[in-house]
């Protein structure tokens, strides 16, 4: 049987994996629900120009005027920026989780992010234990491109052959495998939490209770 090797790093992705469901699509269910339009119709607005926040070109509140202009509604940015971060639905067991992997495994968010998110993120419970933070809306480039792992490897201080990647999306994965890093797809915690003491990484709590 091939020995399953105990990574020196975690390289973690945030939507979809330390929250409930994707976080684009909870802003889109919101956004319909706040305004009375038909969800589709707002998808289409949204993931039309939503690449302007993950790179960084647009700021939240010039999303907001294109947006509220594609869907014809009116209504403060403020309010946009409420519902934009009442959006966040955190997976509380991945964040007990995250605090409890021990000490000696360098830990590192790869996230494809928002302006304003990305700053609640850091100002949030458990935000310290990332030892390196990349958020593609500060860099300018984002999954799967490999320069945006290759940045997150460069900040967390490992070799890709040392580090597990985590992720819901196919193709992150795919782009961290073709990199040479380990891989998890992420499904659910209890898999995850099996799969790091599969790799010799014991956590002294149970993270995957709710």
């Amino acid at each position: 049987m091939l020995e399953i090797m105990k990574p020196s790093g975690i390289l973690f992705d945030w939507g979809g994996v330390f929250t409930v469901g994707t976080f684009d699509g909870r802003v889109v269910r919101n956004t319909a629900r706040r305004f009375g339009l038909d969800e589709d119709e707002v998808a289409r607005a949204y993931f039309a120009e939503v690449q302007r926040l993950e790179l960084g070109e647009w700021s939240l509140a010039r999303f907001w005027e294109y947006f509220a202009a594609a869907l014809g509604v009116e209504a403060p940015y403020a309010d946009f920026e409420a519902l934009f971060l009442a959006s966040v639905a955190p997976r509380s067991e991945m964040y007990r989780l995250l605090v409890a992997i021990p000490g000696e495994v360098r830990v590192g968010l790869l996230s494809n992010n928002y302006p304003v998110i990305s700053d609640y993120l850091r100002a949030g419970e458990g935000f310290d234990r990332f030892d390196a933070v990349f958020f593609s809306n500060e860099e300018g480039v984002k999954k799967p491109d490999p320069r945006a792992f290759e940045i997150a490897l460069e900040r967390l201080g490992l070799p890709a052959t040392e580090v597990l990647f985590v992720d819901d999306h196919p193709d992150n994965v795919a782009a961290a495998d073709e990199l040479g890093l380990d891989t998890h797809h992420f499904t659910d915690t209890p898999p995850f939490a099996a799969d790091l003491t599969a790799r010799g990484i014991h956590l002294p709590v149970g993270p995957s209770r709710p």
